[in-house]
């Protein structure tokens, strides 16, 4: 069945073949043209809170919605009536509710800011149970539907805890119900933030806590304890984690961004990076994280990608004087993990020299045998081409990103992109445009223009050995461009980095108090984290453009039963729709007059339930094409990104006075419209441009 078949087709087809009914509606659940005739439909007032949580039940024929008011609505959304109210015995903000698989939607569990979790019969409009295990806030809870009498919660105070309905319960901190202690892993300050159930394969428990990483946990391999020895162990040797391993090896798998595990990734700018929301697919493999004072990131849990290492001295080009010889290029292996001696690079197999040097002459032209692009892609590339040479830079890598969806085989398309992200430089795009310039010498092994990129990425990343070490092999293997001024300037900033780090270890040495925390940070984890961490598993897909700094309860989902978008709030108060197979942000909406934290989609309809800051709860579903202009909806979305990216590096003061509508980091343009601090690629003469092909 093609893509581009008709509605009148589908229908028409599913006439006559049975079998193809059930993919006409995971086709047709969500498409593009719904995403954008999406218009708020119905707002549900009821509470007098912000509504911090939402939940569909597993036909979604009833909405549950929770707030700061601790009371609990059950509606119609249909009728866009409350058929439940429920006042809790919650005396802080409620963050989390559930319904209760097979209960036929009478029993709900709900946690909440007063460390309790509290379970009601919605029908009888009371509760019937409360257990008070954990010592903090409880954020997130979790149900199975092929485990109907358990729930799992996940607290600040470090722990994931399984119940069970069916047994009788005594409420004790070191209740022998922890399935995991995240304190065993990296000490007193870890925190869980938010967790999810694998759909399709109930024993795989996704955790986020308050640092870069996600934790994928297998149950199977688990068992219930206490955090009573935890705390001992603690007690009694400080900080001293080496000899608290309390899960089994193997249980756990860990992912991350890339760039987010090395040591400036836990202090910058003064944001600290939690997860805020993690969900599954409903195919079971794809892993959706929002990752607070960053990005959203999209994890593949069967495919292994890894994060890109780099071995330069493996080059034939690598050639050292005796002077010169200094310290292994893996410096940024061993920042962002351990290192892959078997020739691994982002999951796949390759020859032991590394990619680049593989025994093409150096000397030959990539371009001369470089096939056409099909004449969409082309006319793609060229605007593209045409918003870079404007500045533009949002607007490129939005056009390159659709011309590789329909060519991913070019790489003069992911070599244009790496330089628009290079330029655009949003929080992940050095490292984004790293990937790419790695997947263009795959392409093109001399591709010496993505070469040099990939050194000035690795030297902006501040993996400063190993961009020495790359350059060392450019000017080696690029002799003609070894002394122009792109390399000299690269030169220079080598060495400005070098007197940062020794002035860095000048402050560590003296104490300056976040390089105290980090190094904390860093010593308390066990061996056993050390391991999962450094093996960590990179992302697939990055979507960006919101702004999650604010809360820690901010959502992202999958909008349609194939995942075909991803749906998030934002500190703007809008809520962002991302085509998850371009990556592009393709419709922005006011959700809220401060911020949007919960989007919910239906189960099976193209319907959307939104909350925030305001006591109201919007449903948000396709309206009629009647010419109208909805005036919610944000016409310039790239705008809106550059906003929200200026806005997650703000100092958290000026986020403050940004909310009040002032920006106190506004740049004024300058003659030629570029308002970047320092414009590097313009140091490059043109024949080392890091223009676009």
């Amino acid at each position: 069945m093609a893509w581009n078949d008709s509605v009148l087709n589908l229908i028409k087809t599913r006439e006559i073949d049975d079998n193809i009914g059930r993919r006409i509606q995971k086709r047709l659940h969500v498409t593009e043209d719904l995403v954008q005739r999406l218009g708020l439909e119905k707002e549900l007032e009821g509470h007098t809170g912000c509504v911090n949580c939402l939940e569909w039940n597993s036909t979604g024929q009833l909405l549950a919605s929770a707030s700061d008011d601790f009371r609990i609505i059950v509606w119609d959304p249909f009728r866009h009536k409350a058929i439940h109210t429920v006042t809790t015995n919650h005396h802080g903000n409620i963050f989390s509710v559930k319904f209760m698989p097979k209960t036929n939607d009478s029993l709900m569990i709900s946690g909440a800011a007063d460390y309790m979790i509290n379970v009601h019969d919605i029908k009888l409009r009371e509760t019937i149970s409360v257990c008070s295990c954990h010592a903090s806030r409880v954020k997130r809870l979790a149900v199975c539907p092929d485990a109907p009498h358990n729930f799992w919660s996940a607290s600040e105070d470090g722990t994931i805890r399984e119940f069970d309905l069916r047994t009788p319960h005594v409420c004790r901190s070191d209740g022998p119900n922890v399935l995991v202690s995240l304190k065993h892993c990296f000490g007193r300050l870890a925190e869980a933030k938010c967790m999810a159930v694998n759909p399709v394969r109930a024993e795989l428990l996704a955790v986020g806590a308050n640092d870069p990483f996600v934790r994928l946990y297998d149950r199977r391999m688990m068992g219930l304890t206490t955090v009573q020895k935890a705390e001992q162990q603690l007690g009694e040797s400080g900080n001293d984690l080496t000899k608290t391993n309390h899960l089994a090896d193997g249980c756990a798998e860990y992912f991350v961004a890339g760039h987010l595990r090395g040591r400036h990734s836990i202090h910058r700018k003064m944001r600290g990076l939690a997860s805020t929301y993690v969900t599954f697919g409903a195919n079971g493999r794809d892993l959706l994280v929002n990752l607070g004072g960053e990005q959203i990131y999209l994890f593949d849990i069967y495919c292994k990608t890894k994060s890109q290492y780099f071995d330069f001295k493996s080059s034939p080009y690598y050639r050292v004087d005796d002077d010169e010889a200094g310290t292994s290029s893996q410096e940024c292996s061993s920042s962002m993990g351990s290192s892959h001696p078997n020739g691994y690079v982002n999951g796949t197999r390759v020859p032991s020299r590394w990619i680049l040097t593989m025994l093409e002459d150096a000397n030959a032209d990539p371009f001369t045998s470089r096939p056409a692009l099909p004449t969409r892609v082309e006319t793609l590339r060229l605007s593209a081409n045409y918003a870079f040479e404007a500045l533009d830079y949002s607007h490129a890598v939005r056009l390159y990103n659709d011309a590789i969806n329909l060519c991913s085989d070019s790489a003069v398309l992911y070599g244009n992109r790496a330089a628009a992200l290079m330029k655009r430089d949003w929080d992940g795009d050095m490292y984004a445009a790293l990937r790419d310039c790695q997947k263009t010498l795959e392409l093109e092994p001399n591709h010496y223009k993505a070469h040099f990129r990939m050194i000035r990425c690795l030297h902006e990343l501040q993996w400063t050995t190993a961009a020495a070490d790359g350059l060392r092999v450019f000017k080696n293997k690029y002799p003609s461009h070894a002394q122009n001024t792109a390399c000299r300037a690269l030169e220079k900033d080598k060495e400005l980095a070098k007197a940062e780090r020794e002035e860095e270890k000048r402050q560590r040495e003296t104490g300056a108090p976040w390089e105290l925390n980090l190094q904390l940070f860093r010593q308390i984890r066990s061996p056993q984290e050390q391991i999962w961490q450094d093996s960590a598993l990179d992302y697939e897909q990055r979507f960006c453009g919101h702004c999650n700094t604010t809360t820690d309860i901010k959502e992202a989902n999958f909008f349609g039963e194939d995942g075909q978008f991803i749906v998030a709030g934002s500190d703007d108060g809008s809520m962002f729709f991302w085509d998850r197979k371009t990556t592009n942000n393709i419709r922005i909406l006011k959700g809220d007059s401060s911020i949007v934290n919960c989007l919910q989609p239906h189960p099976t309809y193209c319907l959307l339930a939104t909350s925030g800051i305001d006591p109201v709860v919007r449903l948000w579903s396709p309206l009629p094409q009647d010419g109208r202009k909805d005036d919610r909806e944000v016409s310039n979305k790239d705008i809106a990104a550059k906003e929200n990216q200026r806005r997650m590096k703000a100092d958290p003061f000026d986020v403050v006075l940004m909310n009040m509508g002032y920006n106190p980091e506004q740049v004024q343009p300058d003659s030629n419209g570029d308002d970047d601090d320092e414009d590097f690629m313009s140091r490059m003469p043109p024949n080392c441009q890091c223009r676009p092909s």
